[in-house]
């Protein structure tokens, strides 16, 4: 065994802890099929989401910690549910009347109300690939229909069908009275309609590989399970897919505990091994409720991009998994910069501490190397005190904190002073709020000018710092927090900011004491 796989083993980063567990379901060793398979599962009922994202992240990082413990062959599938009915139309989509005649109709049978695919599934499935692909993620996607319909999950079916009963057995006693008088595991597709039924099944042969089924208007329609003629409700249907793919590893999100102890248990009916799994917690929008694919609500993919660099979405994914987060706008700076703290933390460390960085697994163990000089908060709040949208004032003060910075050589701060902007004009700029100081805050603010008027030109933030907070503790004692919630809100118009010591090194001694002269005049701020 390698040094790496020593400390990986010992790696106290959930991934790795999830790795161990998926060796050990293994027993060490790699499955007869000669890989070890993680899926991960996508209902196109609605446009792919964050959560989406964030599941295919989040076992993408199991994936490569358990690579690199154990040294085995591991292959991802990322699999859509998409000869699933349409069960109800998507609030944010366009054609809502066309999509409601085409209810109970396979997603990837209904017609796609954007007009770009041949169906709703398939313009769904186009999108979500699509944005796994601009992450680079490893995959490989697999279709329900075209699994049904090719045969390749044939033989496991008609394993479903010998064991109907015994499979029935473990659903039904999760239903309602009316709802157990009709339930199959087994949903004929309607010849005639083409609607995904649930309807009774009468009888099942298993020699012959068909069903029974009652139809809508009472006759007995005899089909058979494979080929597509069928697909499984979702418990048995989970189950089944895990047999026939021979799936290794599956995390899920909390709403779905009880369909994977009920889906585990017909897999072991059927003398399969259910998956290692991880149950996750779930992201919540800004009124704490969970965000919905077809509702809308929450941060889209897209819009967390336009206002920060794709790693800081990976680290709102890795941190704390099994707890509930906010997924709002306001998320946003606090990821930026614990990420880059991560990566500027990472040449510094060394064995097992390296593998526990973050930034390890957001960039699958090979993090840049690039300083980014500045945190996000810190242009954020400069962008709010010129009260600028162009980047290039930026680069003016940021030119003269860092000399030997440019937007060519450093282009990741580059990327940043855009994100500032965007962000700063939506969100910050709006809600800048400035109030004049009180008699005791002015008493303060003077004696902090004259301070700063004190240091030579080009004083270290650390040097900057250190007044701030010995002003502070003359006028406020052990209550600094009072004295920075005064600077913020006097000064930068908001009741939080940046380390003081950094933002009035990078904005400059005089800079920050002619603003500071203005509010001590009583200058209106917000007329900017």
């Amino acid at each position: 065994m390698s040094e790496v796989q020593d400390h990986a083993r010992a790696a106290n980063a959930w991934p790795f802890a999830e790795a161990r567990q998926l060796d050990k379901r293994l027993g060490g060793k790699a499955p007869d099929k000669g890989y070890v398979l993680f899926e991960t599962g996508y209902g196109p009922s609605g446009l792919p989401h964050i959560g989406t994202f964030g599941e295919v992240a989040r076992t993408t990082m199991v994936r490569r910690a358990f690579e690199t413990m154990t040294g085995m062959d591991t292959r991802l599938v990322a699999f859509s549910d998409d000869m699933d009915g349409l069960r109800s139309v998507p609030e944010n989509v366009p054609e809502k009347d066309m999509l409601g005649q085409h209810l109970g109709i396979p997603l990837t049978q209904v017609p796609d109300p954007f007009g770009t695919h041949d169906s709703f599934g398939a313009h769904n499935n186009a999108r979500l690939q699509t944005f796994l692909d601009e992450f680079g993620f490893d995959y490989e996607f697999k279709s329900a229909t075209m699994a049904y319909k090719s045969g390749e999950f044939d033989e496991t079916l008609l394993a479903m069908l010998a064991n109907h009963e015994r499979v029935r057995g473990i659903i039904l006693p999760t239903l309602g009275e009316e709802r157990r008088k009709t339930y199959s595991p087994f949903l004929p597709v309607c010849p005639d309609t083409g609607r995904v039924l649930q309807v009774p099944v009468i009888e099942t042969d298993t020699d012959a590989g068909t069903l029974v089924y009652e139809g809508e208007d009472g006759k007995k329609v005899e089909v058979p399970v494979t080929g597509g003629h069928c697909k499984m409700q979702w418990k048995a249907d989970w189950a089944m897919r895990w047999l026939a793919l021979g799936v290794d590893y599956e995390m899920s999100g909390k709403d779905l505990i009880e369909s994977v102890r009920l889906s585990s248990k017909i897999a072991r009916l059927m003398g399969g091994n259910p998956p290692a799994g991880f149950t996750y917690e779930l992201f919540l929008d800004e009124n704490g409720e969970k965000i919905s694919k077809s509702r809308g609500n929450g941060l889209s993919m897209e819009e967390w991009l336009k206002y920060a660099p794709p790693e800081s979405l990976t680290q709102f994914m890795y941190q704390k998994p099994t707890q509930a987060k906010r997924l709002h706008f306001d998320v946003i700076p606090r990821n930026v910069d614990d990420y880059l703290q991560h990566v500027a933390k990472y040449p510094e460390q060394e064995g097992q501490k390296q593998l526990e960085n973050p930034a390890w697994h957001i960039h699958a163990g090979t993090p840049p190397h690039e300083d980014a000089h500045l945190s996000y908060n810190i242009l954020l709040n400069l962008a709010g005190v010129c009260n600028t949208e162009d980047k290039s004032v930026l680069w003016h003060f940021i030119s003269r904190y860092r000399p030997g910075a440019t937007p060519e050589n450093a282009p990741t701060l580059d990327r940043l002073t855009e994100y500032a902007v965007e962000y700063f004009r939506d969100f910050v700029k709006p809600g800048k709020t400035y109030r004049a100081p009180d008699g005791p805050e002015r008493a303060a603010l003077e004696e902090l000018d004259a301070a700063l008027a004190a240091l030579p030109a080009g004083a270290p933030a650390e040097d900057i710092q250190s007044q701030v907070y010995e002003v502070g503790k003359k006028h406020y004692g052990d209550d600094l927090k009072s004295w920075f919630k005064a600077l913020y809100e006097t000064l930068l118009g908001q009741s939080t900011g940046p380390r003081m010591g950094s933002f009035v090194a990078l904005y400059g001694i005089d800079e920050t004491r002619a603003l500071m002269g203005r509010v001590l005049a009583g200058d209106d701020l917000s007329a900017d």
